[in-house]
């Protein structure tokens, strides 16, 4: 399960409940790339013009044009 998602420089990086790292993805370099949120399960990020939501394991669940 996410615990939280933050970003570190030019990464988004994804922790579990017990601080362990799950995965990280670039954030790209736009004025508004970044993370957008996370839940329990899930982290949005916007990287140029596609809005991308992750799973826990980094994967890719939905990639949509912003």
């Amino acid at each position: 399960m996410i615990g939280c998602a933050l970003e570190r420089g030019s990464l988004i990086v994804v922790f579990d409940q017990g601080g362990r790292t799950l995965f990280s993805k670039a954030k790209g370099s736009g004025t508004n790339d970044g993370l957008l949120g996370f839940t329990g399960s899930t982290v949005t990020v916007r990287f140029s013009s596609i809005i991308y939501t992750y799973g826990e394991n980094g994967q890719t669940m939905f990639a949509k044009a912003a």
